[in-house]
């Protein structure tokens, strides 16, 4: 098998990214880049993607889609839509979180992460640095959200970890980033790495 034949077969089976699992329609506005940072900090915790994602989109479907409406509402409107979405282990820190990480957004880059874009110039670990800078949200965190928006933000890719590099190299891709992001059009790279990171746990793909 070819990589460019692997990559269609790990595309087709896994490339779904945790953006349009959610939802969220992903473009250079502060609404849908603010509703990939909700999204981040659920996937920070350790639960399944699964039941963060749709706590996120309990959390929009109430109407909590802006760092505004977010700050705005109350505890128990955030909790309610937590756990509708079973996000019910780490719910308590995670209603604190939501509202505190809006006010910074809110506070730091008027609401606009647009804002927190331009400031970095394109340094990959600036943008990093401010993202961790969200309550909720360490480095993997980080990682997730950067691979994300890499769709978007030209100017970050390729942004292909080392949990996707490592990935790679268990699906029997190339491990080099440059290498790797070869493989797609710019513009799929975050399917690529959603794609690979699922893939290294199919032992269909691993022992290949």
């Amino acid at each position: 098998m070819t990589d460019k034949d692997r990559v269609d077969l790990l595309l087709d089976r896994y490339g779904e990214t945790y953006a349009r699992q959610a939802g969220i329609r992903l473009a250079d506005r502060p609404q849908p880049l603010y509703q990939l940072l909700v999204l981040v900090k659920l996937l920070s915790t350790r639960i399944s993607a699964d039941v963060a994602v749709a706590a996120a989109r309990e959390l929009f479907e109430a109407g909590l889609t802006s760092p505004r409406a977010m700050v705005d509402s109350d505890e128990h409107t955030r909790w309610h839509a937590l756990a509708r979405g079973h996000y019910i282990r780490y719910g308590g820190p995670a209603v604190a979180q939501l509202a505190a990480g809006a006010q910074l957004l809110l506070d730091r880059w008027g609401g606009d992460l647009r804002r927190m874009h331009g400031a970095a110039y394109g340094d990959q670990e600036a943008l990093r640095a401010s993202l961790i800078e969200f309550p909720g949200i360490g480095p993997t965190g980080a990682d997730i959200y950067l691979r994300e928006v890499q769709a978007i933000w030209p100017d970050v890719r390729p942004y292909l970890d080392e949990r996707v590099t490592a990935a790679a190299k268990a699906v029997h891709l190339p491990s080099s980033p440059d290498r790797l992001a070869r493989l797609v059009p710019p513009n799929q790279l975050p399917e690529l790495a959603a794609a690979v990171l699922r893939g290294a746990h199919d032992k269909s793909l691993t022992t290949a």
